[in-house]
């Protein structure tokens, strides 16, 4: 499983990375607004903080597919590192999507609602696809059960793109897509620090702690 950070905030990345195995970030318009500040700065900042190596998934404003290509490009040049360009499954994404696949930009499909729509960014050239977990049990049913369709399609036509989990409200939608086969999930910093979560383990913890202190007096060796 891949897991990686959907924020734009510079404290709370630089705080999940530290504790957890983190593989990338992803960002999108409403998370980088939310952050008051200048656009491509903030994202340089975060490469800084995740490196060269982690994904760093940044999505386009434009909509129109020459403009989605010429942001995806600029981005890539200006970024670097292990960058994915971030694209809407729209009539125009998706051809933006087959452009950018022959210049060789890493691609990530994003408002995804459907199975159908996940194929055919896999078939335009997409490495990633990101169905909205949460946001489709809102709307159209259950997300994990889109997510599951996607990820048996992808192996019966033999895609290699893989399915990105996002938009979570808790732990256990987590669980489920990748139990349903999703390769990695995007989540916020505070759904990331509760995967780890559970009351037995701090009351284990405190109680291997309180016996030993009784014995020899310090939790040092």
């Amino acid at each position: 499983m891949e897991l990686l950070i959907d924020s734009a905030n510079l404290q709370h990345i630089k705080k999940i990375v530290d504790y957890f195995p983190i593989d990338g970030v992803t960002t999108n318009p409403t998370l980088i607004t939310k952050e008051n500040k200048p656009f491509l700065p903030l994202i340089k900042e975060i490469r800084s903080i995740i490196g060269e190596d982690r994904m760093l998934h940044v999505q386009v404003i434009a909509t129109e597919a020459e403009e989605i290509v010429r942001q995806s490009l600029f981005l890539a040049n200006e970024i670097g590192g292990n960058f994915y360009t971030k694209i809407p499954v729209t009539d125009e994404g998706i051809k933006a999507m087959k452009l950018l696949k022959n210049e060789g930009i890493n691609i990530t499909a994003t408002t995804i609602y459907t199975h159908l729509q996940a194929l055919m960014a896999a078939k335009a050239g997409a490495s990633y696809l990101a169905p909205y977990v949460n946001r489709i049990d809102h709307l159209t049913g259950s997300g994990v059960n889109v997510v599951a369709d996607i990820a048996h399609s992808l192996t019966s036509n033999g895609y290699d793109a893989k399915i990105l989990g996002a938009s979570f409200k808790n732990t256990l939608q987590v669980d489920q897509v990748i139990l349903a086969g999703a390769q990695a999930v995007t989540a916020s910093p505070d759904i990331i620090e509760s995967l780890i979560k559970f009351p037995s383990t701090s009351m284990d913890v405190e109680q291997f702690s309180k016996q030993w202190r009784e014995t020899f007096g310090n939790t040092s060796f």
